[in-house]
């Protein structure tokens, strides 16, 4: 049976056990950002907006249908 043995040498760590985390960085000032968050105080969030759908995927029919296929469609 092989059995490994760890062994620590002097003076290194297994990390960083002993530091404290640091602190959240502050974000910087946007004017953007605090007025857009005084509007939504006073007026509230705005309405979602709507999906465009796009009009590559739609088939709109270039000609108008002649008289045949119109007779022959009765």
């Amino acid at each position: 049976m092989l059995m490994l043995i760890i062994t620590r040498k002097p003076g290194r760590s297994y990390g960083k056990m002993r530091t404290m985390p640091r602190k959240k960085k502050q974000k910087r000032f946007r004017a953007v950002e605090a007025v857009k968050e005084m509007a939504r105080e006073r007026i509230g969030t705005p309405k979602p907006g709507r999906v465009v759908p796009d009009k590559r995927t739609e088939k709109v029919e270039k000609h108008k249908p002649s008289i045949e296929k119109l007779l022959s469609e009765d």
